[in-house]
């Protein structure tokens, strides 16, 4: 999978795909981030990309022209699978769609920065816009992160084992059940007995039952 990602502030981005596991999807060839800054295709020699709304107001907005010449650019030799917008006022970003994203060869994310962007931009290049929550951040680029990050470890052979994304919370509109590890008594704090008896049908119905429950008690909207 190839991730291209326009920003104006490429730097944000160096940390979040350095480490973990999008660090060792990178190294073993599953996906590939190319992270653009746009002001290489700037409309003038001082780098700007960015100018005045039409009708006044407050706030700076992305130019079409550095936008549509990156996009263009960008996609000459291969066409996106999805251009991507994180926007305050996208579909709200859930697991589902981080499913069917990661299922996808192509995709280009733009970073909003500012007041955001031409509309010109998102009426003829732009194919899904997703908001990673209903809160406004100096910039797209951690949300960009997030999504990446989200989409990254569903593609195949990421995980060392692949069944691990398969239980993660929101995968089945359940939250995820309850997690132990060593040791099993830790200042009389003890592990449940049904997880130390070694039947994992057992099991398996467990963690359902608590997965019910805590979605029940926690996020009651998922089971409608």
């Amino acid at each position: 999978m190839q991730i291209h990602i326009l920003s104006v502030s490429p730097e944000l981005m160096d940390s979040p795909f350095a480490h973990s596991i999008i660090k060792r999807a990178k190294e073993k060839g599953l996906l590939q981030i190319h992270v653009h800054n746009l002001r290489k295709w700037a409309i003038n020699k001082h780098g700007q990309v960015d100018d005045y709304q039409y009708g006044g107001g407050a706030g700076m907005v992305l130019m079409c022209e550095p936008l549509a010449n990156a996009i263009d650019e960008l996609q000459a030799n291969k066409k996106f699978d999805e251009i991507i917008f994180m926007t305050p006022d996208g579909k709200t970003f859930h697991q589902q769609m981080a499913n069917r994203i990661s299922l996808k060869e192509n995709i280009l994310i733009i970073c909003g920065h500012y007041k955001g962007i031409d509309e010109r931009i998102r009426e003829h290049y732009v194919t899904m816009e997703i908001s990673i929550g209903d809160f406004v951040l100096s910039g797209g680029e951690l949300a960009a992160a997030v999504v990446v990050d989200a989409i990254g470890r569903l593609i195949p052979g990421v995980l060392n084992d692949e069944t691990s994304a398969l239980t993660d919370s929101f995968q089945d509109n359940l939250l995820a059940p309850p997690v132990y590890t060593r040791p099993a008594n830790f200042r009389d704090w003890q592990v449940p007995d049904v997880l130390l008896q070694g039947d994992p049908k057992i099991v398996e119905d467990w963690r359902h039952e608590q997965s019910l429950k805590r979605t029940q008690e926690r996020r009651p909207d998922l089971l409608q």
